[in-house]
C-alpha cells in the first residue's frame, strides 16, 4: 500500500478503529482508577536520576494508547483472516499484561511482580511487532515507539523494585 493510500483508509476509520480506539483508551481509564493517585506515589518513590517527570507520562501514554488501536486497526484490515488471527491474539495479551502494570505497581505497591508484568508486556509487544509485521509492516513499525517506551519502562521498573526493597 502506497503512502497516499494509506492516508486514504485512515481518512475514512469507520466503527472497527472507534472500538478499538475505545478499548485501548478504556485499558488506560481503568489503569487510572485503580491507582487514583499513581503521580504522587510516583513522588514519594526513590527512583533514579534518569527517571522522567511525573507529568510526562499522560502525554507519552495518551499517544502510545492511539498507536496501539491504530496499528491493531491496521492490521484488522489487512490480509487474511489466517494471518490476522494470531497477530490480533497476540496484540491482546499485550494489552492484557499493560492492563495488569498499573494496578500491581501503583494500586498494590508490588514493584517486584509488576517487573515481572511488565518484562513479560515487553516479550508480548516484541512478538506482536513480529506478528504485526508479517500482516502490515506499517502496523508493525506504528508499534516500535511502544517497544521502546516499555523497554525504557522495565528499566525503570527494576531500578524502582531495586531501590525501594
Amino acid at each position: 500500500m502506497t503512502g497516499a493510500a494509506l492516508r486514504a483508509q485512515l481518512a475514512r476509520p469507520g466503527p472497527s478503529l472507534v472500538a478499538l480506539l475505545a478499548l485501548t483508551y478504556g485499558v488506560a481509564v481503568v489503569g487510572g482508577l485503580a491507582a487514583d493517585d499513581a503521580g504522587g506515589v510516583y513522588r514519594t518513590l526513590q527512583r533514579p536520576g534518569w527517571a522522567p517527570p511525573a507529568w510526562l507520562f499522560g502525554p507519552v501514554w495518551t499517544v502510545l494508547y492511539g498507536s496501539i488501536a491504530v496499528a491493531a486497526w491496521l492490521v484488522l484490515r489487512r490480509g487474511s483472516a489466517d494471518g490476522r488471527r494470531p497477530a490480533l491474539a497476540l496484540w491482546m495479551v499485550q494489552l492484557l499484561l499493560n492492563l495488569a502494570w498499573t494496578p500491581l505497581f501503583f494500586g498494590a505497591g508490588k514493584y517486584g511482580l509488576a517487573l515481572v508484568d511488565i518484562c513479560l508486556l515487553l516479550v508480548s509487544i516484541a512478538l506482536t511487532v513480529a506478528a504485526f509485521g508479517r500482516v502490515y509492516r506499517p502496523a508493525a513499525l506504528l508499534l516500535l515507539p511502544y517497544l521502546l517506551w516499555v523497554a525504557y519502562a522495565s528499566a525503570l521498573n527494576w531500578s524502582i523494585w531495586w531501590l525501594n526493597r
